[in-house]
């Protein structure tokens, strides 16, 4: 996975801490309970990791460094390989979410993606474990609650998390064989990376193409345009360094890297003496270091070469105009991108890094920011550009400030609105109350419990100590705000950092980013000649021969490996009870209540749904529009600066969505309404309460300004987010005509929604349409009648928030909305195929079926079923032959819809017949126990992972399913059969092809607009 760190001013480093990385976590199951036993076993691990000393050499490490750290509980012990001069952090903390990873300092010198490609590459097979893709295979014979790898601008990582000590050691083994004796096979290069092969393997006389699974994702990546802007501006930003190359790869550089390049720089980087490791949790470190050191023994330790990565300081301002893609989707008149870069501080420094984090946030977050007002409320723009914010992922950080959705002729006016609200603040500075924005939220998100904290941890950590820092040191969190509280209401704080890094810093680049219709036809064309290039050379004997290797990759591909000496949980591994969630239930004035005690660490959480039963069709559309507009638009006696304040000093954030549950005995029913959320201290309940009823009493859908640019923000944001998440786009529009409730989920969060936000950005002279539209649904809505409300909260936070709750819910209206004029419209399923064109040089497939809820005795069948077609099959066609980032098949029990789906895919028509070949390929294999027992592996570690105190019992109540439900699935699970999900597919898929929906988001394809099968939906066109 290729990761590029791109913080905007509403995610800012020193705010990772309060964590999201997903990485597919399920959030469904509570934490563990603790027995008496475990907490003496946990008590004396963490006991034992604390009695370590600086001084002290266990298993070849010595101590360099141990500390408590309060602010999180933990105790952080820094040690080095005294043979090696391997680093390893260790945090030891009452966590049973145990992470582990090692790491390299990768640092490109060029394009090629030689760090990407290696990444990939090492997890094709090991000395130890020489099958095909033990990584994935690993995804079946664990219950990891984490599994990936991904590389940065300058490091490349290699991260799990379980809560298995027998899977923490598999997994660990795994990992160490995989970097440090990868086979490097010249096949898995050419699978991963790049490689020239025949269309048709079974002619060798079809024409010659590029494939290769890195060489395809990063054509992918790079066609959004907001990932090529930050590269681009980045590359610019820091000529000379190794900052100034796509460490991922850009497509037209990949294929100069040639298999020798691939191995030396494993030679040369992947070492001990460049490898820093990391554990976390209540495993003991003991154990670890005896196994770490066993591996890393054998080794000599040689000279790291040290990478450039400190730039030449600019001796003047400079200014970049570059072209990029297109977007047919936006406003034509409005494509240009452009922001303003300055060089900072030494991202070593730790307080100086934080000070500008936090002078970051008081010039770019929020309405009440001077930036956000001047370049955002004034619509010069209709976003932040990607590259925003202060980042701290290179040696030497920076700051930017820029605009996406900006006219060709404003490129001088937002350079220099941004130099006058520069110099606005260097003269006037910011106000205790203002800086206490900023403040409030960092303390308060690193109050809040996690279940994935170990990672969020690691990550936050990771580039600082890959530049050279004390990783310790960025623990510090309470130090270092004790000290900002302290020094940062002194005149001059800021006010001296504006003035040297941003008012007199030769080191200024202004990017500027000019749209080009033939910018992908350009690409093509230059893929096309850099092909000619090579094949002109060619012989017939060297055709031969690449057609041969194709074919000797084919049968690598499809070779049945025997994988006995890759590690395996076993189904005792699984726990046979789930755990279960205790709740109270109770009403407040009529208001069912649903209460759950646990420990929060002084926060309290609350959730609440509103209904909507009888709101007209034709406004549904617009549920997510007003609930943006809740948090965006302000009162009619309050600014939505002056509310944002307040959201800022008392609270973790208050959020609106809409809100979609598909009944779970019942695929064609479904609950639809509006649900809204909030966390604050304990202390802090009653302004979160009075706030959220503010905002839905009072906002002032009038304010038809702020309307314009959450419109054109919308939009914007919306649009981009495509190319990343183009695959459930896909699976979104195909299963649209299947159920009434994913049509629904469709148009409130799919491509309808995007044309709809598309559309009205181009024609906000109807906005006072928009606004009654608003006003009509907040008719509708917040009603106590159709109101439920769960809070989670310690034991005595939940009596004040009792005393608090009555109050807001008597301020909500108590009648019921009054009955639509209009009856809601008749759903009739359509099975089609749609193929929607998209400006990016990528492409998604996804085809969809309908079959049972989640109560259904067959509903585990074809859970199961999912794992293996993707896991025995689809991985194998769709990713390792064809070349596609990724691609399988799954069933969503909440929903009913069995998908299949492709990820950045070069050939989604193949794709969509493979998806076939594997229904008949399922009901032709007999699933040997062994497969099956991985299957259920893979499942459980999901379905058991760990969940934040926050979303404790909110499976149930966002969906109804009970504990007593979610067992009884849980041992149909466990029960299923080779025979059961061979009878599923042939049932639920094979049975069913002719009621199945295809949907296709792509590169204009003119063979498929000409063929009549398919529609074509072009987007923002009527």
């Amino acid at each position: 996975m290729f990761l590029h760190l791109r913080h905007c001013g509403r995610t800012r480093p020193a705010t990772l801490l309060k964590g999201g990385i997903t990485g597919g976590l399920s959030k469904r199951t509570v934490l563990p309970s603790i027995t008496k036993l475990q907490q003496k076993q946990y008590s004396t691990v963490l006991e034992s990791d604390s009695a370590f000393a600086p001084g002290q050499v266990i298993h070849g490490f010595k101590v360099e460094e141990v500390r408590d750290v309060k602010e999180f509980n933990l105790t952080a012990i820094k040690l080095k390989h005294e043979k090696t001069g391997a680093e390893y952090l260790h945090l030891a903390r009452d966590d049973s979410n145990n992470v582990f990873s090692v790491g390299f300092s990768t640092a490109p010198s060029d394009n090629t993606g030689i760090t990407h490609i290696l990444e990939h590459t090492t997890l094709c097979g090991s000395e130890k474990f020489p099958v095909r893709d033990p990584f994935f295979k690993m995804l079946n014979r664990s219950m990891s609650t984490f599994m990936n790898a991904w590389t940065a601008s300058d490091y490349t990582q290699y991260p799990f998390a379980t809560q298995n000590p027998a899977d923490y050691a598999n997994l660990r083994d795994v990992y160490m064989d995989a970097v440090f004796a990868p086979k490097l096979r010249k096949l898995d290069f050419l699978q991963e990376g790049w490689r020239i092969e025949n269309e048709d393997l079974s002619n060798a006389s079809s024409p010659l193409i590029f494939k290769g699974v890195v060489y395809n994702e990063m054509k992918g990546s790079l066609s959004d345009s907001g990932t090529l802007f930050y590269h681009r501006s980045q590359q610019n930003m820091f000529p000379g360094t190794t900052y100034g190359y796509v460490s991922g790869g850009d497509p037209q550089y990949i294929t100069d890297l040639t298999h020798e390049d691939l191995v030396h720089f494993h030679h040369t980087h992947y070492h001990p003496t460049n490898a820093k490791f990391f554990s976390y949790g209540n495993f003991p470190l003991k154990n670890q270091l005896e196994s770490v050191d066993e591996k890393i023994s054998k080794f000599e330790p040689i000279k790291i070469q040290d990478p450039n990565k400190i730039v030449t300081p600019f001796t003047s301002p400079k200014k970049v105009v570059a072209n990029g893609p297109f977007d047919s989707l936006g406003n034509p008149e409005k494509q240009t991108k452009m922001s303003v870069s300055y060089l900072t501080n030494d991202s070593t420094d730790v307080f100086e890094s934080f000070s500008m984090n936090i002078l970051s946030g008081l010039l770019l977050d929020g309405p009440a920011s001077p930036m956000y007002k001047a370049l955002i409320d004034s619509n010069l723009g209709s976003e932040y550009s990607s590259n925003t914010g202060y980042n701290t992922s290179t040696r030497t950080s920076s700051f930017s400030v820029g605009l996406q959705g900006i006219g060709s002729n404003d490129v001088d006016l937002v350079g220099n609105t941004i130099q006058q609200v520069l110099e606005k603040a260097h003269q006037e500075g910011f106000s205790k109350r203002r800086i206490d924005t900023i403040v409030h939220p960092i303390e308060l998100a690193n109050k809040h419990k996690t279940a994935n904290f170990g990672l969020t941890i690691m990550q936050a950590v990771s580039s600082s100590w890959f530049h050279g820092n004390n990783p310790i040191d960025l623990l510090e969190l309470d130090q270092n705000l004790k000290r900002i509280k302290e020094e940062a209401p002194q005149k001059g704080f800021f006010e001296s950092r504006i003035e040297k890094y941003f008012l007199n810093n030769p080191h200024k680049l202004t990017f500027v980013m000019e749209p080009d219709n033939k910018y992908n036809e350009q690409l093509l064309e230059n893929e096309s000649v850099r092909l000619s290039k090579i094949t002109s050379k060619l012989n017939d004997s060297d055709k031969q021969h690449i057609f041969q290797r194709g074919l000797d990759l084919r049968a690598s591909q499809e070779a049945v490996e025997d994988i006995s000496c890759l590690p395996s949980l076993t189904l005792a591994d699984i726990p046979l009870k789930g755990e279960r969630t205790a709740l109270d239930h109770s009403a407040i004035d009529e208001v069912p209540v649903q209460w759950r005690s646990t420990s929060t660490n002084g926060i309290s959480y609350l959730r609440a749904i509103s209904t909507l039963r009888d709101l007209p069709e034709e406004l549904k559309i617009y549920l997510p529009l007003f609930c943006d507009s809740l948090t965006f638009l302000g009162t009619k006696t309050k600014t939505m600066a002056e509310i944002d304040e307040e959201i800022r000093l008392y609270t973790g954030g208050i959020s609106f969505s809409h809100f979609l549950s598909p009944n779970h005995s019942d695929v064609d029913q479904f609950e639809e309404g509006v649900s809204f959320s909030s966390h604050a201290l304990d202390a802090n309940t009653p302004q979160m309460y009075d706030m959220i009823l503010s905002l839905i009493k009072e906002t002032n859908f009038e304010n038809v300004d702020r309307l314009k640019t959450l419109i054109l923000s919308n939009s914007s944001s919306l649009l981009n987010s495509i190319p990343d998440s183009g695959h459930v786009f896909a699976r979104g529009f195909a299963s649209s005509s299947l159920s009434p409730a994913m049509k629904m989920s469709e148009i409130s969060g799919g491509l309808t929604q995007v044309e709809l936000a598309s559309n009205l950005a181009k024609n906000l002279d109807n906005i006072n349409d928009v606004v009654e539209k608003l006003k009509a649904i907040q008719s509708f809505v917040f009603n106590k009648s159709s109101l439920r409300v769960a809070v989670n909260a310690t034991e005595e936070a939940l009596a004040n928030n009792q005393k608090y709750l009555k109050p807001f819910l008597n301020g909500l209206a108590s009648n019921s909305p009054t009955a639509a004029s209009e009856t809601a419209s008749t759903f009739s399923p359509e099975y089609r195929k749609s193929f929607i064109p998209l400006p990016f040089s990528t492409n998604f497939a996804a085809k969809c079926l309908k079959t049972v809820p989640y109560t259904h005795e067959d509903s585990a069948k074809l859970t199961i079923l999912g794992n293996l077609m993707t896991h025995r099959y689809l991985h194998r066609e769709i990713r390792e032959k064809n070349g596609a980032y990724g691609g399988g098949a799954g069933y969503a029990a909440n929903t009913g819809i069995f998908s299949f789906f492709s990820y950045r895919d070069p050939a989604p028509f193949k794709t969509i017949e493979t998806y076939d070949k594997s229904i008949d390929w399922v009901i032709g294999h007999k699933f040997n126990d062994e497969e099956l027992t991985e299957a259920k592996l893979s499942i459980f570690g999901k379905l058991d992972s760990p969940v934040s105190a926050s979303q404790e019992g909110m499976t149930y109540f966002t969906t109804g399913l009970s504990d007593d439900m979610r067992q009884k699935r849980r041992e149909a699970l466990l029960k299923v059969t080779s025979d059961d999900v061979r009878q599923a597919a042939e049932k639920y898929l094979k049975g069913h092809l002719n009621q199945s929906s295809i949907a296709v988001l792509g590169e204009p394809n003119e063979s498929i607009s000409q063929d009549p099968d398919w529609v074509v939906k072009n987007l923002g066109t009527h």
